[in-house]
C-alpha cells in the first residue's frame, strides 16, 4: 500500500503545466524584444504580434490568463524555455527541423522572407545573400541564434572576417552604424521595424533566401517544452480556429502584417523540412 505522502506528493509533481496555468492564472511569456514579433514597450507593457494572438487564444483557454512579459536574449530562448523560465515562447521564432527536436512548435501564425538594414543608398549594393557573398569584403551582421547566419553560410558567406554576431538587433544595428558591418540581416519585418526611425539607413527590399537550391520563407509560432504537450494541443485547437478570421487579420495588420504573410503550412510539415 502506497503512504499517504507519497501519493499526494505524485499527484502534485503530476500536475501539468497547463494545470497549473489555470491554477495561478498567469502565463509567463518569452520575447526577445524583437519588433514587430514579441516586446516589451517603454511602460512594461507586453506587445507584439505574438503576445496578441496569444491573449486572444489563452482567453479561449481560460478568460482569467493573464500574460507576463519575461525578455530573454534571442539565442537563450530555446534554454530559457526548456529551464522552465517561462511557459510559453511568443518571439516569432521560425520553425526548423533542428529546432523542432528541441521545443513543440504550435502551428504557424504568419511567414516571411528577409532583408537587409544597409547605409542609406546601399553602398555595396547588397540585395541578398548571394550578393553578399560574391562581393569581396562584403561583411554582415546577425543575430545570435537566428536562422540568418545559416541562411548566409549557405549562399557562402564564409569566415569569421564575413560575420559577426549581436546579442540583439538593437546591437547589430548600432554595428551598422558604426562601420563594423555593411548591413544586418533579418527577417523582412524586423529589418523594416529596425530602420522606421534611424537616420541614413534603410532597408532592402525582401527577398527569400536559397537553401538547397529552393527559396526559404520563415514561418513564425509559439514554442512550448515537448512535455507540455496537453498546453500544445489546447493553443492548437483553439488557433486553428482563429489564423484567417477577420480578427487574426487585424492583428496582423496592426503589426505591418500583409494578407500574403498568412501561413500555408503546419508544424508538422515544417519539421520535417
Amino acid at each position: 500500500m502506497i503512504p499517504l505522502a507519497i501519493a499526494l506528493s505524485s499527484a502534485a509533481v503530476a500536475q501539468t503545466t497547463l494545470e497549473r496555468l489555470k491554477e495561478e492564472n498567469i502565463v509567463r511569456v518569452g520575447v526577445a524584444n524583437e519588433k514587430p514579433y514579441g516586446y516589451l514597450q517603454a511602460d512594461g507593457t507586453l506587445s507584439g504580434e505574438g503576445p496578441a494572438i496569444a491573449r486572444q487564444i489563452l482567453s479561449g483557454i481560460d478568460p482569467d490568463l493573464r500574460l507576463e512579459g519575461v525578455v530573454t536574449r534571442f539565442e537563450a530562448l530555446i534554454p530559457e524555455l526548456q529551464a522552465g523560465g517561462y511557459d510559453i515562447m511568443a518571439a516569432g521564432m521560425f520553425i526548423t527541423p533542428q529546432r523542432c527536436q528541441e521545443v513543440a512548435f504550435s502551428n504557424p501564425t504568419y511567414r516571411v522572407g528577409q532583408a537587409f538594414a544597409v547605409q542609406a543608398g546601399n553602398p555595396k549594393g547588397l540585395t541578398d545573400y548571394k550578393t553578399a557573398a560574391q562581393h569581396p569584403d562584403a561583411r554582415l551582421g546577425f543575430m545570435a541564434g537566428a536562422v540568418e547566419y545559416i541562411y548566409a553560410t549557405e549562399a557562402g558567406l564564409l569566415g569569421a572576417d564575413r560575420s559577426k554576431l549581436y546579442p540583439d538587433p538593437q546591437a547589430a544595428l548600432e554595428g551598422l552604424r558604426q562601420g563594423e558591418v555593411d548591413a544586418v540581416a533579418l527577417s523582412a519585418l524586423a529589418i523594416q521595424n529596425l530602420v522606421a526611425d534611424a537616420e541614413n539607413l534603410e532597408a532592402t527590399a525582401q527577398f527569400f533566401p536559397v537553401v538547397d537550391g529552393k527559396p526559404v520563407r520563415g514561418y513564425g509560432a509559439f514554442a512550448f517544452r515537448k512535455d507540455d504537450q496537453d498546453l500544445v494541443e489546447a493553443f492548437n485547437r483553439r488557433l486553428a480556429e482563429f489564423i484567417g478570421t477577420e480578427q487574426h487579420r487585424q492583428i496582423m495588420e496592426r503589426f505591418g502584417f500583409t494578407p500574403a504573410m498568412e501561413p500555408d503550412r503546419t508544424a508538422e510539415e515544417l519539421c520535417q523540412g
